[in-house]
């Protein structure tokens, strides 16, 4: 398709001239795993020093604390490293909020470290699709706005968290607080190779539950005992019975037990659910809060969830369709077909949806295989995905809104 002849097409030509590819090595060079502090600070400095490029505010906001559960059954809180937070022209008329994450799922010591050209292109190496790229791609974007005729009418806040990896439990107050008033929001996860964008989302929730029961011998006084580990796998069981068409439940993980030679009083079950709409969640809420019930009885024994649904699904309405409709026109302007299709996976973009605010989420660079050591990223998609959310903030500038 090629494409057409408009009015922004100067300013985003621009965008050949950006360092969009070699920011983007230099930011995935460093590892920056959610738990690697260390790592995540470096790379928050360096953004701190990119994004100072724009007008206005520019800082690193602390983390909230995050409670854990740990393999004893104790709560515990863990730390997560400060997110990047820009605002820019805070009284504009019209506001918008784009966010991305700093964070990658590869630990600091993790063999996936280093960055390779697979074929002209085609670049290979931890968190270059999900979403160092994408932070470029955001950054150019702004960058191409800011010399535009149309900067002047639009304000927007920008967010790159550390934790989005793990849920984003340090940061979602945050992304909250943000996304109140926006017109819309643009988040930066990847596109899938051939740029389709992610639509509709499901949700998910993750709980640690924790069964409290009574050692005893496993000779002498057997019975005397209460099960924790025979409780915990009785549950799992009766929880994957719930799993259907909407609702993936996935037990996923049993810590506790001990010795043979006796009962064990504790044991904690880790368990994931996926709903794929607000209905599905709140029956499965009320499924987990009977079958807690239900499980104490059966063992006598103590029972205690703790953890939430830190991703409600993401809908399309109305508002949001006319987003991905402003998306996709400014994609055949610029002579790509853009579509989009309903996803299992989660991201940043539940929340926003969750506070009534549009949302297109997958605004990144083309690429695949992220989570994994085969994660690659389309370098073309760059400049493509650069201008393309351009168009699609001046569109929204000059039009006042959606």
């Amino acid at each position: 398709m090629k494409a057409n002849s408009f009015p922004e097409q100067e300013t985003l030509d621009k965008a050949g001239a950006l360092p969009l590819l070699s920011r983007t090595l230099e930011w995935a060079k460093i590892n920056s795993g959610t738990t690697n502090l260390e790592g995540l600070k470096a790379v928050g400095e360096m953004l701190v020093d990119s994004f100072s490029v724009l007008p206005g505010t520019v800082r690193l906001v602390d983390p909230e604390p995050v409670e854990v559960v740990r393999s004893n059954g104790v709560i515990d809180h863990i730390q997560r490293g400060q997110h990047l937070v820009v605002s820019v022209r805070p009284d504009a008329s019209v506001r918008i909020l784009l966010t991305g994450h700093m964070d990658t799922v590869f630990a600091v010591d993790h063999p996936f470290q280093q960055i390779e050209e697979l074929e002209p292109g085609v670049l290979n190496g931890p968190g270059l699709a999900d979403m160092k790229g994408g932070i470029s791609v955001m950054l150019g974007a702004l960058q191409l706005l800011e010399q535009s005729d149309v900067a002047d009418r639009i304000g927007y806040d920008v967010m790159i968290n550390s934790d989005e990896e793990v849920g984003s439990g340090s940061s979602a107050s945050l992304i909250t607080r943000l996304a109140k008033g926006k017109t819309a929001a643009l988040t930066y996860e990847p596109a899938l190779p051939d740029g389709t964008l992610a639509g509709e989302r499901g949700g998910s929730g993750n709980f640690s539950v924790i069964f409290t029961g009574k050692s005893a011998h496993a000779g002498r006084n057997p019975d005397e005992g209460r099960n924790a580990l025979i409780a915990a796998a009785d549950m799992a069981v009766r929880l994957k019975a719930l799993h259907r068409e909407g609702l993936s439940v996935n037990p996923a993980k049993i810590d506790g037990g001990g010795p043979n030679n006796s009962v064990p009083d504790h044991a904690i079950l880790r368990v994931n659910f996926r709903p794929k709409s607000l209905e599905d969640q709140a029956q499965a809420q009320v499924a987990l809060d009977k079958l807690l019930t239900e499980i104490a009885g059966a063992h006598d024994l103590d029972v205690h969830c703790h953890g939430g649904f830190g991703r409600p699904p993401k809908p399309i309405d109305a508002q949001a369709q006319k987003l991905f409709g402003l998306v996709k026109k400014c994609g055949a302007d610029l002579g790509l077909d853009i579509n989009w299709r309903d996803t299992g996976g989660v991201c940043d973009g539940n929340n926003i949806a969750a506070c009534g605010i549009p949302v297109v989420d997958t605004m990144g660079v083309r690429g695949g295989a992220i989570h994994s050591a085969d994660e690659f990223l389309i370098t073309d998609s760059l400049v493509e995905r650069t201008q393309l959310s351009a168009l699609t903030i001046m569109r929204i500038a000059e039009k006042g809104g959606l």
